[in-house]
């Protein structure tokens, strides 16, 4: 069964720390989903490198073991109740994709 996975990126951030609520109910939902952090640029200190329209704003990357699973866990009442507390003005490019077997 392919994995699934939620990437996001995020444009313009004009103040991360609003983002604080957000990041601890989605991450409680996430983690209750099923799903494993594999990666949070820059916050960890990783290294990016943006080509043609990147960003080298915050990208953050979960894998789930199963597409459904990853829809699932968007859908799940946690997770929706994390999607309230973003930010008024607030801007990222959100995707749930399905890995290859």
């Amino acid at each position: 069964m392919a994995k699934g996975y939620w990437v996001s990126v995020y444009p313009a951030i004009s103040d991360p720390e609003e983002l604080a609520a957000y990041d601890e109910l989605a991450g409680a939902a996430v983690q209750a989903g099923g799903g494993r952090l594999l990666s949070l640029l820059p916050a960890n200190g990783g290294r990016i490198v943006a080509h043609e329209a990147g960003t080298t704003q915050r990208v953050v990357l979960i894998e789930f073991d199963s597409f459904e699973q990853a829809v699932a866990a968007y859908e799940s009442e946690a997770y929706q109740k994390a999607l309230v507390a973003l930010p008024d003005g607030f801007e990222r490019d959100f995707r749930i994709i399905e890995g290859i077997d």
